[in-house]
């Protein structure tokens, strides 16, 4: 029996032992995460932050799978790639077959004066994906969001806090800093950027956003850092910017940016760049050892985005349930070596590149190629619709007769449009700028919306590929509540995004479905749900 170990017990790590299981059920497989927890969704910890989603709800769904051993709390110190053993903290030796690294990133900590205590490790990160050890002390009040504790201790210091400053106006930054305004924080984001989210928006996009912001009650700063941070007795008392302007804060939260988590394959001497040196397959410079997720950097570099890291997941598990090498080897494809196309190992034509920012009062949606970039790229229009002033800004980018790229601000109703477009890839009017405005809304168009009419080959859940057939069928193998979905088909369990989408088909389907077992019970987003993110468990996840 073939051995599997994989070191990260995160989204990306989890989601490839169900996989693998689902397709070898008898396989040996040994996970070793170095938190406490079962796996969780960290995609949805600023929705936490805001108070908009309960830490129970982001458990991750269990599917029943058997020969899979999972050692929370299990920190990998070593791996000894001549003798095919990994070594943990606590002293176990665990042998492999296959290593699979899914290690995850870390949050980065700017070199700023007075951010670490004095007695920190000089180390440029603040917390693992985790699946590393803590990095360097913040000063009291400084926090990083990248794991569930990161994300409690935020939400205790709001009790207290008053005013905050957000570094980095990323997704995250933005998203972050709508939560803390939403539990009644004053707050700033410093941004050394020129523009809000600026590696999604164009200036007059990012211009809108900045007004949506206004009307939140978030002051935004661009083209500025934080040049030092105030603190009195050892906690957080403001920042100073590099224009000398300084802010009052007890609270400051860094969204900076991540780092591959790269120090067991350094360690070990696989190849190493950014992240983990892999090829189309996940494969490393060593045969038995894989890399995939965050940690990992694919022939043309990584999106950073979920998507990417559960598909390389899923092709992985395919590799190796297709190995009958007996040294344990993956096969290679036969293309010499050849990366895809799109440089991730991604099937041809998945769509990774969807970028929605999950803030309450705010709409951003961002795909594919946009900005200056694609008004310059020969054979791509675009067109576009921009009023910074009102918070709005819609650009669509058409090619080949299809939507290849779009950015909505302050217009919801028309980015659901075009990323449905964009991901289905359905063909454009012969006037692209019919795309930017929705049609008025009367009864003939609600009918068109109703879920009676929607094809069953309607994907819902982008994050998963689930359709509105899979979810019909999950219904009538007797799913009724969103959990019961999740675990079923992971639907809700990427981004969030299309959580409202399948609490709306499910009550449709309780209304309509003449086969429903249980008529008249009510479907809850939260029925079902874990009662709470379990600690120590040996069970596998999801």
């Amino acid at each position: 029996m073939r051995r599997v170990v994989v070191v990260g017990n995160g989204m990306v790590g989890s989601r490839f032992v169900a996989e693998l299981v689902r397709r070898d059920p008898g396989v040996s497989v040994t996970v070793l995460g170095a938190e406490e927890y079962e796996p969780y969704n960290r995609v949805l910890l600023s929705e936490v932050v805001a108070g908009a989603v309960e830490m129970a709800s982001l458990a991750l769904p269990r599917p029943p799978v058997g020969g899979v051993r999972v050692r929370a709390g299990a920190q990998v110190t070593s791996i000894d790639r001549e003798r095919r053993q990994v070594v943990t903290a606590d002293g176990e030796v665990v042998d492999y077959d296959a290593l699979v690294l899914a290690t995850g990133a870390r949050a980065v900590a700017p070199p700023t004066p007075g951010l670490l205590r004095a007695d920190s490790p000089a180390r440029g990160a603040t917390h693992a994906h985790g699946d590393m050890p803590a990095g360097p002390a913040l000063v009291v009040g400084a926090h990083a969001l990248r794991t569930l504790d990161d994300a409690r201790e935020i939400v205790a210091a709001t009790l207290n806090a008053r005013d905050a400053v957000v570094v980095g106006a990323g997704v995250l930054g933005v998203e972050v800093a709508c939560g803390l305004a939403r539990r009644g924080l004053r707050v700033t984001v410093v941004h050394r950027g020129p523009g809000l989210m600026d590696r999604q928006l164009d200036v007059p996009a990012a211009e809108a956003l900045g007004h949506g912001l206004d009307l939140l009650g978030v002051r935004w700063r661009v083209g500025a850092e934080v040049a030092s941070v105030l603190a009195a007795d050892g906690r957080l008392r403001g920042v100073v910017l590099s224009d000398g302007e300084a802010l009052a804060a007890d609270l400051l939260v860094l969204a900076v940016g991540t780092a591959p988590e790269t120090d067991l394959a350094r360690g070990c001497g696989l190849a190493v760049d950014r992240g983990i040196v892999v090829d189309s397959h996940c494969g490393t410079s060593d045969p038995r050892v894989h890399a995939i997720g965050d940690c990992a950097q694919p022939p043309g570099g990584g999106h950073g985005l979920l998507a990417q890291g559960w598909d390389q997941a899923r092709r992985l598990a395919e590799r190796l349930v297709a190995d009958t090498d007996t040294d344990g080897r993956a096969p290679r494809a036969d293309d010499g070596g050849r990366a895809d196309a799109d440089g991730g190992g991604q099937d041809p034509g998945a769509t990774v590149d969807v970028v929605r920012v999950k803030a309450q009062g705010l709409d951003v949606v961002s795909m594919g190629v946009s900005g200056a970039g694609a008004r310059q790229t020969p054979g791509l229009r675009a067109v576009r619709l921009s009023d910074p002033a009102t918070g709005r800004h819609v650009e669509v980018v058409v090619g080949g007769g299809v939507v290849v790229g779009a950015t909505c601000v302050g217009a919801g109703p028309v980015a659901a449009d075009l990323v449905s477009a964009y991901t289905r890839r359905t063909p454009v009017p012969a006037d692209p700028a019919h795309l930017l405005l929705r049609p008025a809304r009367g009864a003939a168009a609600d009918e068109a919306a109703s879920p009676l009419l929607m094809p069953d080959r309607a994907t819902v859940c982008r994050c998963n590929g689930v359709t509105k057939g899979d979810l019909v069928a999950s219904w009538r193998g007797g799913a009724r509540t969103v959990a019961d979905v999740a675990r079923d088909t992971r639907a809700t369990s990427g981004c969030g995004g299309c959580r409202d989408a399948v609490c709306g088909l499910l009550e449709w389907l309780e209304r309509s479905d003449p086969q429903d077992p249980a008529p008249g019970r009510p479907v809850s987003q939260d029925q079902g749900a874990a009662a709470s993110v379990q600690t120590g468990t040996s069970r596998p996840d999801g």
